[in-house]
């Protein structure tokens, strides 16, 4: 399994117990992407980066590839999509894992893609 930024940023939410115990018993991996988005959001407060740089610690993180790059420019040649969500599905498709993510509809039309979304 591969989280999408926007779980791991629910995740860092209180109310969010059954989404942390989903991870805690799934051990998805994360991108690099990921990383750089979450971590990267300016106002992010010091509470909130505690909690990402503890999860991160604990998460295999996968790198950008050139694989997964590729798989990133054939995606955004098919369709409009950020680059973070590109590089994310290139990641899931390279390594052949579930996306993890509650934007199931952002990745619906990518053929060969597993999602799942454990927040309904």
């Amino acid at each position: 399994m591969l989280l999408d930024s926007n779980i791991i940023i629910y995740a860092a939410e209180p109310a969010q117990v059954a989404l942390r115990q989903f991870i805690k018993d799934n051990n998805p991996a994360a991108s690099l992407v990921s990383y750089v988005e979450t971590l990267g959001f300016h106002r992010l407060d010091l509470e909130d980066k505690q909690f990402l740089e503890e999860f991160f610690a604990a998460t295999e993180i996968l790198p950008i590839t050139a694989e997964i790059a590729e798989r990133a420019v054939l995606l955004r040649q098919q369709r409009r999509m950020s680059l973070g969500d590109a590089l994310i599905a290139g990641t899931a498709l390279s390594y052949g894992l579930t996306l993890i993510t509650h934007d199931t509809d952002d990745f619906a039309w990518i053929p060969n893609l597993n999602l799942h979304d454990p927040m309904v």
